[in-house]
């Protein structure tokens, strides 16, 4: 341990056992709020449920691009990041030069939306290992393709953040945190998903290795479920404090990185009821409650 590492762990000692609340900006997917509303009264709903920002998928019409950033000044919910849509569709790491041009063009419009809503990242899956696509290239093909994309993102000043999911891709915090570096880019960093990497490992190891690297987070919980025909277990998401992610380690675990940026909900959508609960529980999340 450094002593830029035992500082902040030291400092992270007597939060935690206060209780203070973490300096994390609560966020919501925009796609869990009710679709039937407007833009601006779906943002409306999200401030007053007590969510301070939100995060909206890549937005191909103009118009709607345009009223999106209206409804976020006139509710003053902060549009914080884009999640790009081309990624699973059109994988980056594809051996396919037209899949790729897609996926390029994807990043390109994603990025673009967040330059003009304000929002500092963009989030990206990177790669998608297959039948087709080996470990080796997903890894080489995609960094490859999004060097490429790090000047307009420097011109845009918009991050982009390299998610973990379920894509058979960097499986380990030391590889993720490995992806990133080569990279060598303010312009590239993480976005860690709490929830996705449960099945393979604990979400605390994660976030102290990837430390500064972090630079969004996703909220989810996850419960294993045993299956009596195949003797295996089922994993199925539910609500924020539900499943079996230890949230007080989480809470340790970020105060100790000092972890200061956004963090989604990324859970179904439902009613302002539902909202406003999820709203709660991610205030006890915050507060190690």
């Amino acid at each position: 341990m450094n002593r830029r590492h035992f500082l902040a762990a030291t400092a992270a000692a007597p939060l935690a056992a206060a209780g203070a609340r973490l300096p994390i900006r609560k966020s919501i997917l925009y796609s869990m709020l009710p679709p039937k509303l407007t833009p601006l009264e779906r943002l409306t709903m999200a401030r007053e449920v007590g969510f301070e920002e939100v995060e909206v998928g890549t937005v191909a019409d103009q118009k709607l691009v345009e009223e999106l950033k209206r409804a976020s000044d006139e509710s003053k919910v902060r549009i914080h990041s884009v999640m790009n849509q081309a990624h699973w569709k059109f994988p980056l790491s594809s051996a396919d030069p037209a899949v790729v041009a897609e996926s390029l063009s994807g990043l390109e419009r994603s990025l673009r939306n967040a330059a003009f809503w304000g929002a500092d990242t963009v989030l990206l899956v990177p790669a998608v290992v297959d039948a087709k696509t080996s470990y080796r290239d997903a890894w080489t093909r995609s960094q490859e393709r999004i060097r490429k994309m790090i000047p307009l993102a420097q011109e845009l000043k918009v991050i982009i953040a390299i998610e973990e999911v379920w894509n058979k891709f960097l499986l380990s915090p030391i590889e993720f945190a490995r992806y990133v570096d080569e990279f060598n880019s303010p312009w590239v960093r993480a976005y860690f998903d709490v929830g996705n990497v449960l099945i393979w490992g604990f979400p605390q190891d994660w976030v102290r290795t990837l430390g500064g690297r972090i630079v969004k987070l996703h909220l989810k919980d996850f419960r294993f479920q045993p299956d009596p025909t195949t003797r295996k277990r089922t994993a199925d998401f539910v609500n924020l404090r539900d499943g079996e992610i230890d949230w007080k380690e989480i809470y340790n675990a970020l105060a100790e990185i000092g972890y200061k940026g956004s963090a989604t909900v990324e859970l179904s959508g439902g009613d302002k009821e539902y909202l406003a609960d999820v709203s709660r529980r991610v205030d006890l999340i915050l507060t190690a409650g």
